[in-house]
C-alpha cells in the first residue's frame, strides 16, 4: 500500500489544486456538485432498477463555493488563502480550516494536486 505523501506547509501552498470532472453549478453564489453515489457500472444499474438517481448533489457554503471554483488547477494553494482572505477578512484559522477542506476534497477524490 503506497504511502500518503506529507507536504510541508510551504509545499501545500505552492500546489495547485484541480476539481476532478464533476458536472456543477451555482445557484444564488453558492456550488451544487452532482457526485456519483456509486463508480461501478453494478450500482448504475441497482440505481436504475430502483428508479433512483445515480448522484447526490453536495450545497457547498460562501467559503465552500469560493475553493471550489478556484480549484482549476491554476491557481495554487496561497492564491486560494489569499482570495479567502480577501472575501472573509473577519474569519479566524483560514489557513487552517482551507488546509482541511482541502484534504477531505482531495481524500473524496473530488480534486487532485
Amino acid at each position: 500500500m503506497p504511502r500518503k505523501r506529507s507536504y510541508s506547509r510551504e509545499e501545500f501552498l505552492k500546489l495547485k489544486p484541480k476539481r476532478k470532472d464533476f458536472e456543477w453549478f451555482e445557484e444564488e453564489g453558492k456550488v451544487k456538485i452532482k457526485i456519483p453515489k456509486f463508480k461501478s457500472r453494478i450500482g448504475e444499474k441497482f440505481c436504475k432498477l430502483l428508479g433512483r438517481e445515480n448522484t447526490f448533489t453536495a450545497n457547498l457554503d460562501e467559503k465552500g463555493s469560493l475553493i471550489w471554483k478556484l480549484c482549476d488547477g491554476n491557481h495554487t494553494v496561497e492564491d486560494i488563502l489569499k482570495e479567502l482572505e480577501k472575501e472573509f477578512p473577519d474569519e479566524k484559522d483560514l489557513d487552517q480550516r482551507l488546509f482541511l477542506y482541502l484534504y477531505n476534497l482531495k481524500r473524496l477524490d473530488y480534486i487532485s494536486y
